[in-house]
C-alpha cells in the first residue's frame, strides 16, 4: 500500500443512501477487528493512516478527500455509539470538537476510567498540533477513541485555505506528548515546519520556558529589537552570519507574531514545571509560541527545529475498488453489489466460519495495483 493522496480540502455531502450503507458495513468490519485483534489492535489500526485511509475506500468514500477523515470518523462514531464493542468515540468536527470532553466524561464513566485523565489528553493533543507544532494547517477536527481497557487514539485533521489542502495527525497511546509524540502524520511535507516537539528541541523547550518566565516586559523589549534588526538597525548581540529578515519572514509565514500579557503574567508567577504544563495554559495560542521562539532563535541563539513531521504520504487506492467511491473514482458505486457485500459480511459475523475464505482472500489480492490511469483526483 504505497504511494500518494494529497487529502485536497472538498465540500459536499454523502448521500442518505450511501451513509446507510456505509454505516452497515463499517458496523461489520469494526465487528470482525474487534473479534480478531481485540479493541487495542482495533485502535492500532485506526492509528496507522494507511490503514485509515483503506477503511475509508473500502466503504466507498471518496479516495484522496478530506472528508476522508471527516466523514469516516463520524460513521464510526455513529456505528459505535449503538454496537457494545468495548470502545467508543467523542468528538468531530468543527463544534463537535468542542463537545469533546463532555463527551469523554460520560464515556469514561461507562467504562469506570478516570475521566479527566483522558479530558486532559485530548485537551493536550490538540494544543501540540495547534501551537507546538505549526506549519500553516489550522485545527478543525478532533477525533478521540477510547476503550474500555483504558487504551486511546487520535485522529484530528487540519486544513490549509491557501493551499486548498487537508493533514491529518494519528496518535495511539503517547506517553510523552512533547518528544516526537505522534503514532504518524499524514500529508505533503511542507519546506519548514516550527516544531518544537521534534527529538532535538529539549533545549529550545528549556529555553522558551525561561524566557516565557521573565514576563512581558523584555519579551516586547526583545521584539522591537527584532524589529530593528530588520529594518537594518545594527545591534550589538545581532547573530553573526544570520539573514535576520529571511528568518522573519520564515516565522511571519505561519502567522502574526503576538504577545499574550495574561499569560506571559502568569508563567511569571511561576508553577509552571514543564513544556506540557506551558502548552495546557489557557490563552497561549500560536502567535505567542511564534514571538517567543523568534526571540530565543535571534536573541539566545537557541533554535525550535524546523523539520516537518510527516511520516506517511498515503494511498491505499485499492481498496477504492471494493465498492467504488462517492465521486465515481474509480467507478460508480452498484448499490446492488454493495448490499451483497452486506450480506455476505453479515454471514460471516453471525456464523464465524468463513474467516478463513477473507485470509486467503487477502493473500490472493495482496500484491494486486491498481492500474496507475484508474487514480483519478476526486472532483
Amino acid at each position: 500500500m504505497r504511494g500518494v493522496a494529497e487529502l485536497p480540502l472538498h465540500t459536499g455531502h454523502v448521500p442518505p443512501w450511501l451513509a446507510s450503507r456505509m454505516r452497515k458495513l463499517a458496523a461489520l468490519v469494526l465487528k470482525l477487528l474487534v473479534d480478531e485483534y481485540g479493541t487495542k489492535g482495533t485502535l492500532e489500526r485506526l492509528s496507522d493512516p494507511v490503514w485509515f485511509q483503506a477503511f475509508n475506500n473500502l466503504i466507498g468514500m471518496d479516495w484522496d478527500s478530506s472528508g476522508s477523515t471527516t466523514v469516516t470518523t463520524g460513521i464510526i462514531k455513529e456505528v459505535l455509539a449503538r454496537e457494545e464493542l468495548g470502545l467508543k468515540v467523542a468528538g468531530g468536527k468543527g463544534k463537535r470538537s468542542r463537545e469533546t470532553p463532555k463527551e469523554l466524561m460520560e464515556i469514561a464513566d461507562k467504562f469506570g476510567l478516570e475521566g479527566e485523565k483522558y479530558v486532559r489528553i485530548s485537551r493536550l493533543v490538540a494544543k501540540v498540533d495547534t501551537v507546538a507544532l505549526q506549519t500553516g494547517y489550522q485545527l478543525y477536527h478532533h477525533t478521540f477513541f477510547l476503550d474500555e481497557e483504558g487504551n486511546w487514539a487520535v485522529v484530528q485533521q487540519g486544513m490549509n485555505p491557501e493551499k486548498k489542502l487537508a493533514r491529518r495527525y494519528h496518535w495511539f497511546n503517547a506517553e510523552a506528548f512533547t518528544i516526537d509524540p505522534h503514532k504518524a502524520v499524514a500529508g505533503f511535507k511542507c519546506l519548514y515546519a516550527l516544531n518544537t516537539v521534534a527529538l532535538e528541541s529539549k533545549t529550545f523547550q528549556r529555553t522558551l520556558l525561561e524566557i516565557a518566565a521573565e514576563g512581558p516586559g523584555g519579551l516586547k523589549r526583545d521584539l522591537e529589537t527584532i524589529k530593528a534588526m530588520v529594518r537594518g538597525y545594527a545591534v550589538f548581540y545581532k547573530p553573526r552570519d544570520v539573514d535576520v529578515r529571511a528568518v522573519m519572514r520564515r516565522y511571519e509565514s505561519l502567522g502574526r507574531l503576538e504577545l499574550n500579557e495574561r499569560v506571559l503574567e502568569f508563567l511569571k508567577e511561576g508553577g509552571i514545571k514543564n513544556y506540557e504544563e506551558f502548552l495546557l495554559i489557557r490563552g497561549l495560542g500560536p502567535g505567542t509560541l511564534r514571538a517567543l521562539a523568534l526571540v530565543a532563535e535571534l536573541v539566545y541563539d537557541v533554535h525550535p527545529s524546523w523539520k516537518d513531521p510527516v511520516t506517511h504520504p498515503i494511498d491505499p487506492f485499492k481498496f477504492a475498488y471494493a465498492v467504488g467511491g462517492k465521486d465515481r473514482v474509480p467507478f460508480r458505486i452498484e448499490r446492488g453489489t454493495y448490499d451483497e457485500l452486506i450480506r455476505f459480511l453479515e454471514d460471516v459475523v453471525a456464523r464465524k466460519g468463513d474467516r478463513e475464505l477473507l485470509k486467503n482472500m487477502a493473500k490472493i489480492t495482496k500484491g494486486w495495483r491498481p492500474p496507475e490511469d484508474d487514480k483519478i483526483p476526486t472532483p
